[in-house]
């Protein structure tokens, strides 16, 4: 097992593989939405019909459509917001806590799921503004979303958890492991998490708005809007319909990414000092799109670096594991790789 990053990962098509990628993997994002003009204003006109909307999400969203999948859904009330969630397996083995990246629900992990069912008991849930669960205007942050994970955990789970997270849930699993209640946690997976490159003014390395995604994000806001108040996803010069993870996705997620809220309480750096628990960070396909100067990845080499810096130097393991070849969310296209190496480290952490 690696310890530390390489100074740049191998570049053989490696900028195309991982672009595909980020937009395809958590995000799940058409390819022809990233190559859509930046400057392209939203035309109202040209917006698909909005449906009647949930109870609790206050204005219409776009086609709110579930569609069945293996495991039966339940909901937990953790007063805020209702949790949509699934769990598998027995409750004679460890508890191990999934939680999904950006515009992913939980059925992102579903074929994962069936292979960690077998080790342990899994539970996987949609976060505020994704998924069944509730929607919060204004209310996209890491400290409320992480407090939502800390009453799940309290009130469902009712035991010491393993969590994974991948994406802006890698951050979310990292945020539990420096701030869940004492006794929560017994480690935490990162699973390729935009640490400080998800910030608007990180402490090391690129921001937000100089990855690949920060577009992507800029173009939710203005095609898409709030709760999908706009609701122009063919203007987005994508598909006249988006994918079903999206339909199940409130765009302020993205714009609270963009703007610099969801973090502004919480600096990544501040975060990582206050660590408790064992970290395995697994850091996925990265490159610097040479024409732009963008990160194509969720983090540089110089941030994974920072990370087990910060996080040794609170005292706590870090485990590094460098996958250049893989993707985003691993959890989905390798579901096999993902299971092994979730389950490897697992094993090595105290009862």
């Amino acid at each position: 097992m690696s310890t530390e990053p390489a100074d740049q990962a191998p570049r053989a098509n490696l900028g195309r593989a991982t672009r595909r990628t980020l937009v395809q993997g958590a995000l799940a994002i058409p390819a022809a939405v990233a190559a859509a003009p930046a400057g392209a204003q939203p035309s109202h006109a040209a917006a698909p019909p909005l449906a009647a909307g949930l109870p609790g999400r206050g204005p219409p969203a776009y086609k709110p459509a579930f569609v069945p999948h293996g495991y039966p859904e339940k909901t937990a009330d953790l007063g805020e917001v209702t949790m949509n969630y699934v769990v598998a397996g027995s409750p004679s083995k460890p508890a191990l806590l999934l939680i999904p990246g950006q515009t992913e629900s939980w059925w992102g992990y579903e074929a994962a799921i069936k292979l960690l069912a077998v080790d342990f008991q899994v539970y996987a849930v949609d976060l505020r503004g994704q998924g069944r669960s509730t929607w919060t205007p204004g209310r996209y942050t890491l400290d409320n979303m992480g407090n939502d994970l800390v009453r799940f955990i309290a009130t469902t789970i009712q035991r010491p958890v393993v969590t994974s997270g991948c994406s802006s849930g890698g951050v979310l699993s990292c945020w539990l492991s420096a701030y869940a209640m004492p006794g929560q946690l017994r480690g935490a997976i990162l699973e390729d998490p935009p640490l400080f490159a998800s910030e608007l003014t990180p402490a090391f390395g690129p921001s937000v708005r100089q990855t690949i995604v920060g577009p992507i994000f800029q173009r939710f806001a203005a095609f898409l809007g709030n709760q999908w108040s706009v609701g122009n996803y063919a203007g987005m010069a994508g598909p006249a319909e988006p994918p079903q993870n999206v339909k199940e996705y409130d765009p302020e997620w993205g714009r609270a990414h963009y703007e610099g809220t969801v973090a502004a309480s919480c600096p990544h750096d501040r975060m990582l000092a206050k660590v408790k628990v064992p970290v395995l960070l697994t850091h996925h396909g990265r490159t610097v799109d040479e024409a732009t100067g963008r990160l194509v990845g969720a983090l540089t080499d110089l941030q994974a670096r920072q990370t087990g810096a910060i996080i040794r130097k609170a005292g706590q393991p870090f485990d590094y594991v460098s996958l250049p070849d893989a993707a985003h969310a691993m959890h989905a296209a390798q579901p096999e790789r993902f299971a092994t190496v979730v389950r490897d480290w697992a094993k090595k952490l105290p009862a």
